[in-house]
Formats: C-alpha cells, sequence, structure tokens
C-alpha cells in the first residue's frame, strides 16, 4: 500500500482530531456496490488511497442496475449518456459551479438522493461497530482486500439475519 497526501499533509496510518482522538486514514480504500433496496454488498473493489472513486466506478455494477446512486465524484456526463434508458435513474449528486452556490432545487434534489446513498454506508457502519474493523492490521493490499471480502461477506449475512432465522 502507499501514502497519500491530503493539500500539505501525508497520510499512512493514524491521526488524531481537534478532541485528541485517535482515527485510521486507511492507506486502502473499499470501494462497494450496494443494492439499494436491501443494503446488501454486490460488488467490492479495494484500492490504495492514491486512486481516485470515479476511477473505479466501472468496475462496481454488475450490469442489471435500474438506478444509479452516487457522490458528487462520479459526475460525468458520458457516463449518464451511457447509463441512460427507459426504466433508469441516474442518481449522482449534484455540483455548484465553479465559484457559485447550488441551486435550490439542485440542494433539494442532493437531499433526496443523500437519503437513498445512506444505505451504501450501512455495510461499513456494520464492519466498524459489529466486527470491530477500525484499522488496517495487514501491511500489504492483497491481505487487507482478503480481509475486506470476509467482513463484507459476513456483513451481508448480519442484513439477512433475521430472514435466514425465519
Amino acid at each position: 500500500m502507499s501514502s497519500t497526501k491530503k493539500g500539505d499533509t501525508w497520510y499512512f496510518g493514524s491521526e488524531e482530531d481537534q478532541k485528541g482522538r485517535q482515527w485510521r486514514v486507511f492507506p486502502a480504500n473499499a470501494h462497494v456496490g450496494v443494492d439499494a433496496d436491501s443494503g446488501i454488498v454486490h460488488s467490492l473493489e479495494t484500492t490504495t488511497a492514491k486512486v481516485h472513486d470515479s476511477q473505479v466506478r466501472d468496475a462496481l455494477p454488475h450490469g442489471a442496475e435500474r438506478s444509479v446512486w452516487a457522490d458528487k465524484g462520479y459526475v460525468s456526463a458520458t457516463r449518464e449518456a451511457a447509463f441512460s434508458g427507459p426504466g433508469k435513474f441516474w442518481g449522482v449528486m449534484r455540483k455548484a459551479p465553479k465559484g457559485g452556490a447550488l441551486h435550490p432545487v439542485d440542494e433539494d434534489i442532493n437531499r433526496i438522493i443523500a437519503m437513498v446513498r445512506a444505505r451504501v454506508e450501512h455495510p461499513f457502519r456494520v464492519l466498524k461497530r459489529q466486527f470491530g474493523y477500525l484499522k488496517t492490521r495487514y501491511r500489504g493490499l492483497a491481505k487487507n482486500r482478503a480481509q475486506l471480502f470476509t467482513l463484507f461477506a459476513l456483513g451481508n449475512l448480519f442484513f439477512v439475519r433475521r430472514r435466514l432465522l425465519a
């Protein structure tokens, strides 16, 4: 794995916030594709921290998506045009023009998109709270990738545990 730079600061390992709490800056990123209805993770890609989310976006869809929900980093007119069609919805957060403010209608649209996108964050919450995955344990990307695949698979079981027991 490699370090990354944000502004003038290099990140590798843990960092302290303003209140003195330790938090981990992951030198490895997990990019997940999540079903919007059930919250189940259907695809996972791991990269070093240097790789931007938009560079991995094409590896996440499984092909039968009816909607795409993503943050502002995925804004692309070509991707939107390629995904358009009957019964499909492009739910990528709206960006403000450079140096300007976001239109109030776009703010409302972003709020609606954010409510659906919250489903993507739930698997990460399960990894952190239920399985205690707060920091990477291994130095190489391959070992961390294997651990993340295992944890997300267990997280999927955690989401459907009541249906499995019924």
